[in-house]
């Protein structure tokens, strides 16, 4: 028996057909409802016309986003879908970070650090030979330069582990391939030249000269407490006192750091431009590389940190295209883009990534 409801739902659903796309018209239907048998999409501005991310951070050792417990058969999975969008190179964001460690470190173990259930180090750079990826080592980070705002902490600790990590596995592995100095900064921060340069030397020493950079954050509008509530701040720095101050920076750590990945997420959308010219403006001063870390989570939420909107990432990359960046490194595949993630999101915009650069 036809019911009112009924009519109403077919006139509904005939109305609604003649303002469908081409595409979904003369398809199958299954009772009310039409369904396509291929997926099409479209997007309204020019595809693949950004810089692609070639590199990712590892952030085994989390500071504010919940881990996800993986073992190494989630991690090899996790390394051939970053493998298969192009990505070359993995960055442990760090080895440490207070008493949680990578890797069972004689030196960090003495000071009392935690044991680790397994040995990360070894199983990231089996897994990166595997794949064919360079790795970079994130260098410890005690805690102590976030309880007193003073960088120079941080080297007696690295001053061991740096010796320790290239003795145990520097020579040992194909894949290992330089050094990120995990301390990060925004501005004219206390001890970070000294303790830049200091570190940076010795990463180099030791290791024949191997690559290093840093990840700093502009202190834009959006560089708010990642515990707080607030989404902006009104004292934020102006491009002149950014190109000002870094100036003084590079300056001072040129000849031992080789590259510089500003993280793209504390400044507005309309602000990429102005930053992004500065920024390669002064690594090409220098002679450093110019990189950016496209921070794949969205810092424009009150709730901390989902996977960000494709839209933010795909402007945040054509500006770096624009500026004339090197290399696009991200924070971080395997939470906010990886089709394995716990959050279903990051699948989703690992297949925008794909349709806008047409990766199969």
């Amino acid at each position: 028996m036809k019911t009112r409801r009924d009519f109403l739902k077919r006139t509904a659903l005939l109305g609604a057909s003649a303002f469908m796309a081409p595409s979904l018209l003369g398809r199958e239907s299954d009772g009310d409802c039409f369904f396509s048998q291929e997926s099409t999409s479209s997007m309204l501005v020019p595809m693949g016309d950004a810089l692609k991310i070639t590199g990712t951070f590892l952030d085994e050792i989390s500071h504010d986003i919940p881990h996800q417990n993986w073992g190494e058969r989630e991690w090899d999975q996790d390394f051939r879908y970053m493998r298969s969008i192009g990505i070359d190179t993995v960055i442990m964001i760090r080895s440490g970070y207070r008493k949680f460690i990578t890797y069972p470190s004689a030196h960090l173990l003495g000071k009392g650090c935690y044991m680790p259930s397994v040995d990360l180090l070894d199983m990231f750079l089996r897994l990166a030979d595997k794949y064919s990826m360079k790795f970079y080592f994130g260098l410890y980070d005690s805690g102590c330069y976030w309880d007193t705002g003073d960088l120079s902490w941080e080297i007696e600790d690295n001053k061991y582990v740096i010796d320790e990590v290239w003795q145990n596995y520097g020579s040992k592995y194909k894949s290992f391939g330089g050094w990120y100095i995990s301390g990060e900064i925004s501005r004219a921060t206390k001890g970070a030249i000294d303790a830049f340069h200091a570190m940076g030397k010795q990463c180099k020493d030791v290791s024949g000269g191997l690559p290093t950079f840093i990840s700093p954050w502009i202190d834009g509008k959006k560089a708010v407490m990642a515990n707080g509530s607030s989404l902006t701040k009104a004292d934020a720095v102006s491009v002149d006192e950014h190109e000002r101050e870094w100036n003084e920076i590079f300056d001072g750590i040129h000849d031992v750091v080789d590259a510089c990945a500003f993280q793209d997420g504390h400044i507005d959308y309309d602000e990429l431009d102005a930053f992004f010219t500065v920024n390669k403006k002064l690594a090409d001063k220098y002679g450093m590389q110019c990189w950016t870390n496209a921070e794949s989570f969205d810092r424009d939420m009150p709730i901390k940190f989902f996977p960000i909107k494709w839209d933010k990432l795909r402007m945040k990359l054509e500006a770096a295209r624009r500026a004339g960046y090197d290399k696009a490194i991200t924070f971080e595949f395997s939470h906010f883009m990886s089709p394995q993630s716990a959050y279903l999101q990051a699948g989703h915009l690992y297949n925008r990534y794909k349709e806008y650069f047409h990766i199969k």
